[in-house]
């Protein structure tokens, strides 16, 4: 599998939903889902929530996945996996921002999210290291 963007580098300053990424060949497979966050103002934080489709339309009543709200820069990884989920052919994101300064400040994040097959960092590494 290579890399799928589920959502390419961005600067948010409300909730949202990214697009919907069509998983083709790599339905039913074990992901691991990364969240990069390079840009944060202080006293907020950033809810990241993974959703499942079959047909684009139904994107059911809850996340397959979400990660805990996060407060600072950093990159985050948590595992997904889509073989208790068969039907699910289409990946989005939801993200929800929240400050809890009284401050009148709207929140802002710079972030993207990635998702690949669990062990490709491991064969690109391994791959890297027989061409060197």
């Amino acid at each position: 599998m290579l890399t799928k963007i589920l959502m390419p580098e961005n600067i948010a300053r409300t909730d949202g939903i990214g697009p919907d990424i069509d998983l083709a060949v790599d339905h039913g497979k074990l992901l691991v889902i990364t969240l990069g966050i390079d840009r944060v103002l202080e006293q907020e934080a950033l809810t990241i929530s993974i959703w499942g489709s079959s047909d684009r339309s139904n994107w059911g009543v809850g996340p397959l996945m979400s990660f805990p709200s996060k407060y600072y820069c950093g990159i985050y990884s948590r595992l997904l996996n889509l073989a208790k989920h068969p039907d699910v052919r289409h990946l989005r994101i939801e993200w929800k921002m929240s400050r809890w300064a009284m401050r009148e400040i709207t929140p802002l994040f710079g972030f993207y999210v990635l998702a690949e097959g669990s062990g490709a960092r491991v064969r690109n590494a391994t791959t890297m290291t027989a061409v060197a």
